[in-house]
Order: C-alpha cells, then sequence, then structure tokens
C-alpha cells in the first residue's frame, strides 16, 4: 500500500479535503494557486498549513469545525511505541478502522506499509479479530493484483498488519480529479481487478467491499486490490451466520444480498461492486444517489439501473453490457463466474463481443421474462436488433419449440381420427 502525496502538511491537507470530498481536486488547487500570488506578493515562497486553511474556510470549501478536526488529524503523533524490526517514517493516511505509516523494515532495508489499529478499539475483541482476520486473509493470497501481507502481529498494546508498499495512487484518486480514461486503460483497470479477485475467489475468499478507494494504480500501472477488513471465507459458515441480517460494505458499491444481510453471500457479491466501480470510472457518476445511505441502498435493492451508455455515449455496447450483467439484481443472472467476467472483458478489449453478457440478454429474451426478479426492479435490456448476431442456443431451443408444437398437434389429429 502507498501514496503519491508530498510529505509536507499543506498538501496533506489539501488531499484530506478531497478524500472526505469537502472540496474537489481543482478547488483546492484554486486556492492553492491564488495562496501562491499573495505570497510572491508578499516576498514569501513557502504556502504552509495554517494559511491553506484559511483560505480553504475563505473561499466557503470547508467549515472552521472540519478545518480543525482536519488539523487533530495531521497532528496526531506517531505511536510512541516502537514496532521490532521496523522505523515509522511518515503517516500514509487513516480510516475508520486503522491508520497505516510507511516504514522501513530494518533486516531487508526496504520500504513497507503498516496499518495500525487505532487506541480506542485495542480493548475491542470484535474490532482486534476483525484485524487480524485481514492479515491472515491476505497472507493467504500471493497474485502480482493484490496488495501482499508480510506480517501481523502485537508490540505491547499496538496490533499491527504489514504489508507491500506501493508506490502509486488510488483509482478514486483519478475519478475525483475527473481524469477521462480511455476504453483501452479502463478496461486494462478492471482487468487486472478482476484477475486478483479471481485469484481470491478460488482461494476460497471474498473481498466484500469492492469499489475505488480500494483500487491501487502503482506508477508502473500495476493495479493492486488492498484493503481486506471485511474479506471472509466462503466456508466460514460461523462468521456468516454472526453476521446476518447485517449490512456489510460500502452503500455506492454494496450488492443487494450484502443489503439484505444474507447468510450465503458468495463471489457474485464482488462481481456486482465491480461493476459499480466499472460504472462510476466509465461516467464519472456512482450508480444510485441518495440523500444518505439508507436511500442510496434502496435503490440498490429496487431502483432501475440507468444504462452507462446513455449517460456516456462514448463507451462501446460491450462495455455497456457487461456492466449491466455485473450489477443485476439478481445474483443468478450475473456472471456464473469471475473467469466468465474475465473472458468478456478481455474479449471486449479485443474488440470482439462479450459472448457470455451476450448469452444472459438472449436467454432472457428467449423466455420473455426480465432479466431481474421483480419487473420494475429490471436494470438489463437488449440492445441489439432482432434477428443480429444471436447465439445458436436460441435457434436450437426454437426449433426445439416448433417441434414439440408439431408433434402434439400429431399426436391430438391422430386420435381424433382413430376414435371418429
Amino acid at each position: 500500500m502507498g501514496d503519491t502525496a508530498q510529505t509536507n502538511h499543506d498538501s496533506q491537507l489539501g488531499r484530506m479535503v478531497v478524500e472526505r470530498q469537502l472540496a474537489s481536486e481543482q478547488e483546492v488547487q484554486a486556492a492553492m494557486d491564488l495562496l501562491k500570488q499573495q505570497a510572491e506578493r508578499d516576498g514569501q515562497t513557502d504556502v504552509d498549513q495554517e494559511r491553506l486553511g484559511a483560505m480553504l474556510v475563505a473561499q466557503g470549501y470547508v467549515t472552521e469545525s472540519q478545518l480543525k478536526r482536519l488539523r487533530s488529524l495531521l497532528e496526531e503523533p506517531r505511536p510512541s511505541q516502537k514496532i521490532p524490526g521496523f522505523e515509522l517514517k511518515r503517516k500514509l493516511g487513516a480510516g475508520a478502522m486503522a491508520t497505516t505509516y510507511l516504514a522501513r523494515q530494518v533486516s531487508l532495508d526496504r520500504m513497507v506499509a503498516i496499518k495500525i489499529l487505532p487506541k480506542k478499539y485495542t480493548n475491542s475483541r470484535e474490532y482486534i479479530e476483525r484485524f487480524y482476520a485481514e492479515g491472515r486473509a491476505a497472507a493467504k493470497l500471493n497474485h502480482p493484483n493484490v496488495v501482499g501481507a508480510l506480517d501481523v502481529g502485537r508490540a505491547g498494546d499496538m496490533h499491527y498488519f504489514v504489508m507491500e508498499y506501493v508506490e502509486g495512487h488510488m483509482l478514486h484518486d483519478d475519478i475525483t480529479a475527473g481524469k477521462k480514461f480511455s476504453e483501452k486503460q479502463v478496461l486494462d483497470i478492471i482487468i487486472q481487478v478482476a484477475r486478483g479477485l479471481e485469484h481470491a475467489h478460488n482461494a476460497g475468499f471474498i473481498h466484500r467491499d469492492v469499489k475505488p478507494k480500494n483500487i491501487m494504480i502503482s506508477n508502473d500501472g500495476v493495479v493492486k486490490i488492498v484493503d481486506m477488513g471485511l474479506a471472509r471465507a466462503v466456508s466460514d459458515r460461523e462468521a456468516a451466520e454472526s453476521e446476518q441480517g447485517k449490512a456489510y460494505g460500502t452503500p455506492y458499491y454494496i450488492s443487494p444480498e450484502q443489503i439484505r444481510g444474507e447468510v450465503d453471500v458468495d463471489f457474485r457479491a464482488d462481481i456486482y461492486s465491480l461493476g459499480a466501480t466499472f460504472y462510476h470510472v466509465v461516467t464519472g457518476r456512482v450508480p444510485f444517489e441518495g440523500a444518505n445511505p439508507s436511500a442510496v441502498m434502496h435503490k440498490h435493492l429496487k431502483a432501475k439501473l440507468t444504462p452507462p451508455d446513455q449517460i456516456n455515449p462514448d463507451i462501446s455496447a460491450g462495455i455497456a453490457e457487461i456492466i449491466e450483467v455485473c450489477m443485476a439484481k439478481d445474483r443468478a443472472r450475473r456472471y456464473a463466474s469471475t473467469a466468465d467476467l474475465l473472458q468478456d472483458l478481455e474479449s471486449v478489449a479485443r474488440g470482439d463481443a462479450p459472448l457470455q453478457a451476450r448469452q444472459m440478454f438472449d436467454l432472457a429474451a428467449l423466455t420473455g421474462i426480465e432479466p431481474e426478479d421483480e419487473p420494475l426492479d429490471a436494470d438489463v435490456t437488449d440492445r441489439r436488433p432482432i434477428g443480429t448476431d444471436q447465439s445458436p442456443l436460441i435457434h436450437i431451443l426454437i426449433w426445439a419449440a416448433v417441434a414439440g408444437w408439431c408433434l402434439a398437434f400429431i399426436t391430438l389429429l391422430v386420435l381424433i381420427i382413430t376414435r371418429g
């Protein structure tokens, strides 16, 4: 895990403002530019944290209370206790469950990322168990598209998790900056994520929190899945039953079955979340919006998905079809495996049709049903003209149906004649 942020506090403050969606990256940059102009007039060279904070408040981007909370996070001291074998360098980021630091592993003289459980959770058995579960889950995975786990342990009352350090940025950073991806670029990113997920699924794990903030892009273009905090073994029935009825995930990307707190959540939940992430990247907006998390999750359950190519007409029909199959509300109508999803993604990347997705559309059209359990919830539509590029399966089933009707008619005719 890593970042590309500079180490000075003013850049960290700006980054935190953007990450918490208090202001856009463009707005923070505009405030920085104004400060630089003022500094030049005053014969100064530095733009410090105090002045940036004051400018952000003056421009109406943040409130005084918000700025105060951000400053307290920036000024949070490093853990006073040392982790044997490691030298903490600086903070990389902080989330609800942990704070991550850049550190040097002394024995191998290499940089690593160390996630540390906040002190307020060190007396909570549930949080400690979840923290170690993340480490154990990550340790079972060894794939170029998954951030590697190196160690998990305890030093005094401090619980830590050592990970591979990746110099790069989050996919979320690109989205919030308004970056426009080419179709080739976005397919490359999603394919790499899907490969990492396939590895996790084959190992018996589901991530349960696939989203842009958990997808890192290295400076070399390698995409890695991070944060296994909600990962769970599919076979862990005890954990599944203990979480029954609870919604674990991020509202903008969470699958319907996770919202319902179902016990048998499987890899198809990750496929849904990857589809929602794919949607966000190609359209610039999340699939469903609402006034609060509950409203967003209700839409995941009930609202019809606006096809992504209606929002961004520049994307290909193949990408739109893949996203809509990934985000089918009924998981039985999503991809049957992550391998099937990869096959379609790689086909579209080559310029071919996504045959797995097309087959889902064809079967829905043949049976005359909407590709969802509830007609009002349908979010997959056949966008192809009738009679074009039909699957051979359709022809077989149609002729089988015709033959069946003919046989029934002949049988009835024979009975009438013999009894007449």
